[in-house]
């Protein structure tokens, strides 16, 4: 039974542990507990705290602290060496999961929800599914993502702590307020941190979507084999799978009996020793390609215009001329997972293919900045070498000038990946600006020396200032007629992280600055940043 308290939902003990493989119980079975943590300074009186072992601390050492702050019960894998009612599992990161669920009532139960996984275009597939699912239903559609988490069209929370997929406990609580609120649908970003460490055990997804694999979290995973079984676990989740035919990740995956897999090079997986996939889909996986004409959703005659993409939707006995209004080969790929997953739910292609059309862009992806001058500002969240691969090819297709790239990389990430885009960079641009992104704890000196260090044999002239907000006035003063400036890697994030600490950034509004900073050096001369220059 479950009853509403001061302190919210009150829900027995045994209710939330229903199912759940727990080692112990040292806690009366009709205990009522009106909430749900992880974190000891949100523990709240009459709620269940649950120690979990992170790469970073371990909750088991802050069990004492939640107690002090009301903790009624506590979950753990070891007993707790206080005097507090408790329960034990092997594994508190799953257990937890599970008790999340089972507190909201089961909401995903109530849902079809739809997993995007993938290294690039998690974010604009997740908004194209859901902008078609409500141009075809009429019904609000629940989003949760990296941007923010949507009901319909209310903003529900944004800008969270955690990498895209949010912990246990807020995920269902979102769950449950989209029940309550209508949806049908709900469509979420699903990274590979939330896979690997249990948020999203439990939850049976109607369909899992795989856009690609390429390099990034190797910091977390330790190598691209782990990072592609991490992906891989959706689709033992999922009930159908949705996936990119044309990406080998991909079509490993789509054959599902343990075909080999990776092949050793962390990018191009093009060399090595081969190994075999972890375990295969074990769900029926339909793929799309822009390439060939073995897949279910296949993309034909395709355009590559400035502001958009064009192309014809072929499906056996069905083909249908659609546009999506973002720009770069990247974006068909995007509109075809959007599509293939929408078509399998059973609205046909016509109906697809014109929701589609409808669709609006998504901040911080390929968002072009109004400048009222003589050249063009792109904002777009590429941060790992494919992502700006492709950004910078797309420009590339259809620039009238210079393309510029300004791009920073991490701290506290993957390192590996540092050179390799500044690689990408010099290899694809006029011009390349190397300057900072979120720096974290580390010095943003060291983050732009492995940058160019990807870059020491290339020609493509480069200037390095370490501010971002000087280097964007910088780029700004200095674009020509018919350049196309790249800001990458910030997108849709509004603040900016140097020594663990966060000020706010947005590139929207220091663009627009620099605009009327450099009207006004057209009579006055401005002050040049610090740089190197080559």
């Amino acid at each position: 039974m479950v009853k509403e308290t001061k302190g919210g939902v009150a829900v027995k003990l045994a209710d939330i542990f229903s199912g759940i493989d727990f080692t112990d119980m040292r806690a009366p079975a009709d205990m009522e507990l009106t909430g749900i943590c992880c974190d000891s300074r949100l523990a709240a009186p009459g709620c269940l705290f649950t120690a979990i072992r992170g790469t970073a601390s371990d909750g088991h050492g802050f069990i004492k602290s939640a107690v002090e702050n009301g903790a009624a019960c506590v979950l753990c894998e070891t007993p707790p060496d206080i005097d507090i009612p408790y329960v034990t599992a092997p594994d508190t990161k799953t257990a937890l999961a599970l008790a999340a669920a089972n507190y909201f009532g089961r909401p995903a139960d109530r849902l079809k929800i739809i997993g995007v996984t993938g290294t690039n275009g998690k974010t604009t597939v997740t908004h194209l599914i859901k902008q078609m699912l409500e141009n075809l239903t009429g019904r609000p559609v629940g989003l949760i993502g990296s941007i923010h988490d949507m009901l319909g069209g209310e903003i529900i929370s944004s800008e969270r702590t955690t990498p895209t997929t949010p912990d246990a406990i807020t995920l269902h609580g979102l769950f449950a307020k989209m029940a309550a609120g209508g949806c049908e649908y709900a469509v979420m970003e699903v990274s590979s941190h939330a896979l690997e460490l249990g948020r999203v055990a439990g939850i049976t997804f109607e369909l899992g979507v795989l856009t690609n694999l390429t390099q990034d979290h190797l910091d977390f995973h330790g190598g691209m084999e782990e990072y592609a079984r991490a992906k891989a676990r959706l689709f033992t989740q999922s009930r159908r799978g949705a996936v990119n035919a044309d990406d080998a990740a991909a079509e490993a995956l789509a054959r599902g009996d343990k075909q080999e897999f990776a092949r050793g090079d962390k990018q191009e997986f093009a060399r090595g020793d081969k190994q075999e996939f972890a375990r295969g889909a074990q769900c029926e996986i339909s793929t799309f390609t822009a390439k060939s004409d073995s897949a279910d959703l296949a993309a034909r005659l395709v355009k590559l215009l400035p502001g958009k993409v064009e192309f014809c939707a072929l499906m056996i006995g069905e083909l249908e001329r659609t546009e999506l209004n973002i720009p770069g080969m990247f974006s068909v790929y995007n509109a075809l997972a959007a599509m293939l997953s929408v078509r399998l739910f059973g609205f046909g292609l016509d109906a697809v293919a014109h929701a589609l059309a409808q669709c609006a862009g998504v901040k911080g992806r390929a968002e072009t900045v109004p400048t009222g001058r003589d050249f063009t500002v792109l904002i777009d969240y590429a941060h790992t070498p494919d992502a700006l691969k492709n950004i910078i090819e797309a420009v590339r297709g259809c620039a009238a000038g210079r393309v510029v790239t300004l791009f920073g990389c991490g701290g506290d990430r993957d390192k590996t990946k540092r050179p390799l885009m500044g690689e990408i960079a010099a290899k694809l641009s006029d011009f390349v600006i190397v300057t900072s992104d979120n720096p974290r704890t580390e010095a943003p000196e060291e983050i732009i020396n492995q940058i160019l260090g990807g870059m020491k044999n290339s020609k493509t002239p480069y200037a390095v200032i370490e501010n971002r907000r000087e280097a964007i006035y910088w780029a700004i003063e200095n674009s020509k007629p018919g350049d196309t400036l790249i800001l990458a890697g910030k997108g849709h994030e509004t603040y900016q992280e140097i020594h663990g600490e966060k000020s706010d950034f947005d590139e929207r509004v220091i663009v627009a600055e620099a605009l009327e900073a450099a009207a006004v050096s057209v009579k006055t001369a401005a002050k040049t940043p610090k740089r190197r220059q080559k």
